[in-house]
């Protein structure tokens, strides 16, 4: 995947521990960045739970509401 596929960004909040034990993988495994070491650790992790690739489908695709313009039953 190249970096101009990255239309996204995801923030989040890390321990320091956490930070470690990445930044620690990432170096022994000589990641070119923080972001790289977490995108293969979320690869790996994805896979592991049985999930190879995206479907397609995104988080609004689980929405807890229905969106009328997608409903087919409403008008």
């Amino acid at each position: 995947m190249s970096d101009s596929n990255r239309g996204e960004r995801l923030q989040i909040m890390l321990t320091a521990e956490e930070i470690v034990a990445i930044d620690d993988w990432r170096f022994q495994r000589r990641m070119p960045s923080r972001a790289a070491a977490v995108r293969e650790l979320m690869r790996r992790g994805l896979q592991a739970e049985g999930f190879s690739e995206s479907d397609g489908r995104t988080s609004r695709d689980y929405g807890v509401t229905q969106d009328a313009s997608r409903d087919p039953d409403r008008s």
